[in-house]
């Protein structure tokens, strides 16, 4: 069955994975990477040895975020604080909005195909490690 939206394939979601470990790996960074369909749904997921428990949910969801609302969540980030329009904004879908940096979406000819969601170091870290597997495409 064919899906009915554009996404990324398995084998595009694994060379985004590889491409972000390569990353962490070259920034000494023990992370955890996830890599979801346009849907927010998981397409791959890698956790380093060392990287600690909670980077798992933490990457997953920053994924989750970014792919659902087509957001990186470092810009989401500036558009929950106190004041802002989508104050709150966190406690959504369950919880699993993250309203800080490791989420990127993932685009092909404007389209959001997916997203990729690193936790582990850093905000910085992470956000540079989610760009690098952004960069695939």
């Amino acid at each position: 069955m064919t899906p009915l939206n554009p996404t990324l394939s398995l084998a595009q979601a694994r060379a985004m994975t590889e491409r972000a470990i390569a990353a962490a790996d070259a920034m000494h960074v023990s992370c955890s990477v996830a890599v979801t369909d346009a849907s927010g749904g998981l397409l791959t997921f890698l956790r380093h040895d060392g990287a600690f428990p909670g980077s798992v949910e933490l990457a997953i969801d920053k994924a989750f975020t970014a792919a659902i609302f087509d957001a990186g969540t470092d810009a989401l980030a500036v558009l929950a604080q106190p004041g802002a329009e989508l104050f709150g904004i966190q406690h959504s879908h369950g919880g699993r909005v993250v309203v800080f940096g490791g989420g990127v979406p993932i685009r092909i000819d404007g389209r959001i195909v997916g997203a990729v969601g690193v936790s582990g170091g850093t905000v910085a870290e992470d956000v540079a490690i989610a760009e690098a597997a952004a960069a695939v495409f």
